[in-house]
């Protein structure tokens, strides 16, 4: 069974992924100060996300995220059939 943490993780992939966000845009959505649901920090600190022109550029999800994501889609496959 997923974790809150895992599906909001994934969500928050699925969401940058779905069209471009700007750092600050990102930021404004999924930061928090709850330390029990630390998204996007969890996310930066796990290398699933990369803003490849720093703070004033788009977020995308990196190669890391990518597989997470297609692992994720794959097991939701899996679990429908």
């Amino acid at each position: 069974m997923m974790t809150a943490h895992e599906a909001l993780t994934l969500q928050m992939l699925e969401w940058i992924q779905a069209r471009p966000h700007l750092y600050a845009d990102v930021l404004e959505v999924w930061r928090t100060t709850c330390p029990r649901l630390s998204i996007w920090e969890d996310a930066c600190a796990d290398g699933l996300i990369e803003c490849p022109q720093g703070y004033a550029g788009p977020v995308a999800v990196s190669a890391k995220g990518r597989t997470l994501l297609s692992a994720s889609r794959l097991g939701k496959a899996c679990l429908a059939r």
